[in-house]
């Protein structure tokens, strides 16, 4: 039986590779282009040959193939981002048949995926007490118009050419003023001295600390 059903086989299988063998050969070229326009070539579009064992082959950067198939071959044009199109050679086509391949662009829509980062509800619990909650709006205000922030800003950025011109301004006026009167000597002033015997006090002091 087994050796029956084997002959049988080999005999379909003789029949069919005949009946191909019989259909003449084609050349088959053309182009493959975006549906939605024409003047938009789609690169790299696979070609699988669905009557012969489902042979491969693919376009280049232009969307250009040439390929040898035989007539009444159905080739099925696929591509990443356009939906699949079947094209079936007709007979006589003497010996070479041409076509434009139009892909029309498919859309796929993913099902949504959410990513839950805590491995188990504890988790989250917990890191969601321990949630340290940001300031809003009008608290990072007062937070930036502080004394304190605005102290630390004057220290340490850079003056503008409008804070130059104003201390110039007050330092010129002020040597107009004073230009008749005698200057006084801070070397001459006890307070000038008093304050200047605490600043070396305490500049030593913040040495020995250190």
């Amino acid at each position: 039986m087994k050796f029956l059903i084997g002959i049988l086989f080999l005999m379909f299988t003789t029949a069919a590779l005949a009946q191909q063998q019989e259909r003449p050969l084609v050349q088959f070229s053309g182009v493959t282009f975006n549906a939605d326009s024409s003047n938009i070539a789609v690169p790299y579009v696979t070609m699988t040959n669905l009557s012969n064992g489902k042979s491969a082959s693919s376009s280049n950067y232009k969307g250009y193939f040439s390929f040898v198939a035989h007539e009444g071959d159905s080739v099925r044009f696929t591509s990443v981002g356009y939906a699949p199109v079947v094209v079936v050679i007709p007979v006589n086509a003497n010996k070479s048949y041409t076509v434009k391949v139009p892909l029309k662009p498919q859309i796929v829509n993913l099902p949504t995926f959410r990513v839950f980062p805590w491995a188990t509800t504890d988790e989250f619990r917990k890191d969601f007490l321990a949630i340290k909650i940001a300031d809003d709006d009008l608290e990072v205000a007062k937070k930036n118009v502080s004394r304190s922030s605005l102290m630390a800003l004057q220290n340490t950025l850079a003056r503008d050419g409008r804070e130059i011109q104003t201390a110039n301004a007050g330092a010129m006026h002020t040597r107009i003023l004073n230009q008749n009167s005698l200057q006084p000597n801070p070397l001459l002033n006890p307070l000038a001295w008093g304050s200047l015997i605490k600043q070396i006090s305490d500049g030593d002091k913040s040495r020995s600390s250190n």
